[in-house]
C-alpha cells in the first residue's frame, strides 16, 4: 500500500513525535532523535519532514503559547494522526514480516 509508505527519516520522526507526545515540538524532536540514535539532525531536514508529513496527513500540529524566550513566538507542537498511526503500523508489520521470513541459516554468520 503505497499510501502508507514512509521513508526511514520520516518513520523516525513520526515515532519520536509519539514518544514525546504532548511535548513534540521541533527542538525537542531533534534532541530526542540525536540522543536516542546518536545521529545528527539538521533543523532544515526536520522541519521539511514535519511539514511534508503534516501535508500527507500523518501529523497535525497546533501552536503553543507565546514565550519570552522565543521572542513572543509560539512553539508548534505535533501529534500523530490516525492515518499516521496506520502508516507506523504498516511499516512495523512489513519489517516484522521480512524479519520473520529470513531463514535462521541466513543469519548464522561468524565474525571474520
Amino acid at each position: 500500500m503505497k499510501k502508507y509508505q514512509l521513508g526511514e527519516f520520516e518513520e523516525i520522526v513520526l515515532l519520536t513525535v509519539g514518544v514525546l507526545y504532548d511535548e513534540a515540538y521541533g527542538v525537542a524532536i531533534k534532541d530526542e532523535i540525536e540522543e536516542r540514535l546518536k545521529r545528527k539532525v539538521s533543523v532544515g531536514a526536520l522541519q521539511s519532514a514535519l511539514r511534508r508529513m503534516e501535508k500527507k496527513g500523518f501529523l497535525d500540529s497546533r501552536a503553543g503559547d507565546p514565550t519570552e524566550q522565543r521572542g513572543g513566538k509560539p512553539k508548534r507542537f505535533f501529534r500523530i494522526t490516525s492515518f499516521g498511526k496506520s502508516a507506523l503500523e504498516y511499516s512495523k508489520d512489513v519489517r516484522t514480516d521480512l524479519w520473520n521470513a529470513i531463514p535462521d541459516v541466513a543469519l548464522d554468520l561468524k565474525k571474520s
